[in-house]
């Protein structure tokens, strides 16, 4: 049966009381109600205080932070049976019950018999079950846990006895790789020797007016023991003075004064409070000042041993992205917001939940894609930089960022048909490129009336040839018809071979030729009058090399004005593909 109780302050201006018990958990220290210090070493879930009796529990998650061997208490739950109910207290002053988000103040309010607040300082939260009151407080660094009474026979946990670390583990709620330990190199800016004469503090004045109600030994040890293996930032040199100060406020006996001037720290607020971060990060210092979202060290290890800042290029035919990781970018002091892809006008956008930034280009936006070919790949090149070259000064180091698809060009596909068909369509599948190639015949200029197998072709009657594709992106690829020839057996390379265009233009030896729009787009044509081999059977195959042209950059389109030199070649696209038709008299 639970029921609503004042807040502590209130509780103990009422009854004159001293907290019965008092548990601490801070950084990665448990300081459990006997005054006993155990460090938790690795990234799992812990019971600090449970009742097997009423079914309540309260336990706390331990992550990572700069070091991957150092953890540092992450949330806190409060978990009951009955109702049953989770109050998860976060970071930035953030409180879930169950999924839902609450919206508190310094009011407070009562859910479910739980009295929960929040102000500049922290998350309040306090119930009586089983005529025992707990207490519970979080900041987002440290968590205290006390009780009305004495401790009771029915509970458990670390904050009972914080020894009994590995029977406390919750492997329900943890990861399966919490309890991988790590061996991150020394931090040779720590000056332990510095850091045990600041933590001694706490038994110099004014903390020593509450020595002899609060034992400082356990937060002394609890203090070295962090900042000896890790550096003293993101408020980490007053965290452990707070705990302790906290601690002496809630013994009605003990009180510190205004400790904060004596020590160098600054106000009561929590560290990071409203600031809301991915689970793959936490809120620390940033280099350039001020707070900001920055990478756990084992979500950001493979990129740094790897001295990258995003995730591999995702590339399609026609397109390509790459996603940075925005918590490497604040370790960096970068502002995604003044990058940019060779076209200024091509930001990254932010993915406000985990963010990530994405910057992408595509057929409909280039974004300045530099598009080259080798021979043998077609690459699709872009740059993502910080330049404002309007500003006289920049405090930005240069930031640039090359990524670029690459995709193998289109294989050699010999295609035969008969006229009988009337067209033929091919599918074409070579690397990421997926597209089809078709050839049709038809005896009009307009090409309205295609030929068939019921269609009679005389001697020097006009034909007209259209090759097409489809599946390419006509602002980049061009289709070439580079060579087309006749031969009267259905191999290409048989003889007699008689040549209708070479080198992209009309064969100089047959003035029926006429080519159109070709290397121009996706499709071109060309018309010749119709033929027969002298002394064959009567069998006409007709064959076409095509070969696909980045336009880019590139002349696709021959130059058949004439002259020894008359025409340039285009950067070809793959070897060409071979379509043959054939007309059987």
């Amino acid at each position: 049966m639970l029921r609503l109780l004042l807040y502590l302050c209130t509780f103990m201006a009422l009854t004159g009381a001293a907290a019965a018990d008092l548990c601490t958990v801070t950084g990665r220290a448990v300081i459990d109600f006997q005054g006993r210090f155990t460090a938790v070493t690795d990234r799992c879930v812990y019971s600090m205080l449970s009742d097997s009796s009423t079914g309540f529990e309260v336990f706390a998650t331990f992550r990572e932070r700069r070091r991957r061997d150092v953890s540092f208490l992450d949330s806190v739950t409060l978990k009951l049976q009955d109702p049953d109910v989770q109050f998860h207290l976060q970071h930035g002053g953030r409180v879930q019950m169950n999924d839902t988000q609450l919206n508190l103040s310094s009011s407070g309010q009562t859910l479910h018999g739980v009295w929960i607040s929040k102000d500049s300082t922290g998350v309040m939260a306090n119930f009586t079950i089983s005529n025992h009151t707990i207490y519970l407080f979080f900041d987002g660094s440290t968590a205290q846990i006390h009780t009305g009474t004495p401790v009771w026979s029915s509970v458990d946990g670390l904050c009972v006895n914080s020894s009994s670390i590995s029977a406390q583990r919750l492997d329900q709620y943890s990861s399966s790789s919490c309890q991988i330990q790590y061996n991150d190199s020394l931090d040779t800016s720590v000056n332990c020797s510095a850091i045990k004469d600041h933590c001694n503090t706490l038994k110099e004045s004014p903390f020593s007016s509450c020595n002899g109600d609060v034992d400082p030994t356990p937060y002394i040890n609890a203090c070295s023991d962090t900042l000896c293996k890790y550096p003293s930032v993101d408020g980490l040199r007053c965290h452990f003075l707070w705990a302790y100060a906290r601690a002496c406020s809630l013994n009605s006996r003990a009180s510190v004064g205004d400790w904060r001037s004596a020590a160098g720290c600054s106000s009561a607020e929590g560290f990071c409070q409203d600031k809301v971060c991915s689970d793959h990060e936490f809120c620390g210092e940033k280099i350039s000042g001020g707070t900001g979202c920055l990478c756990r060290a084992a979500f950001a290890y493979d990129y740094k041993q790897s001295n990258t800042l995003s995730d591999p290029t995702v590339c399609s035919q026609n397109s390509g992205s790459i996603t940075l990781i925005g918590c490497l970018l604040e370790e960096k002091g970068v502002d995604f917001s003044t990058l940019h892809l060779n076209d200024r006008s091509c930001r990254g956008a932010m993915d406000e939940e985990k963010h990530m930034v994405t910057f992408s280009f595509d057929s409909s936006s280039t974004c300045g894609t530099e598009i080259t070919n080798n021979g043998s790949q077609i690459t699709y090149r872009n740059t993502i930089k910080y330049q404002n070259s309007s500003d006289v000064i920049s405090r930005q180091d240069q930031f640039y960022i090359d990524f670029s698809c690459q995709h193998t060009q289109p294989e050699t596909k010999i295609v035969a048909f008969n006229i009988k068909d009337s067209s033929v369509v091919v599918i074409v599948k070579s690397g990421q490129w997926n597209y089809t190639v078709a050839m049709k015949a038809y005896s009009d200029g307009g090409l309205t009336h295609a030929l068939d197998s019921t269609t009679a072709v005389v001697l020097n009657q006009k034909i007209w040839v259209e090759l097409t594709t489809a599946g390419l992106d006509a602002a980049v690829i061009a289709v070439e018809t580079d060579s087309c020839w006749a031969t009267s057996r259905d191999s290409p390379s048989s003889q007699p071979r008689y040549d209708l265009i070479k080198n992209g233009c009309a064969a100089p030896g047959d003035q029926t030729v006429q080519v159109e729009g070709n290397g121009e787009g996706t499709s071109n044509r060309f018309s010749f009058n119709m033929f027969q081999f002298t002394g064959s059977s009567g069998d006409v195959y007709l064959h076409c090399k095509l070969q696909l042209c980045v336009k880019r950059g590139n002349s696709c389109v021959p130059d058949c004005s004439g002259g020894s030199k008359r025409r340039r070649r285009s950067a070809g696209y793959g070897d060409p593909a071979v379509i043959s038709l054939a007309w059987t008299q």
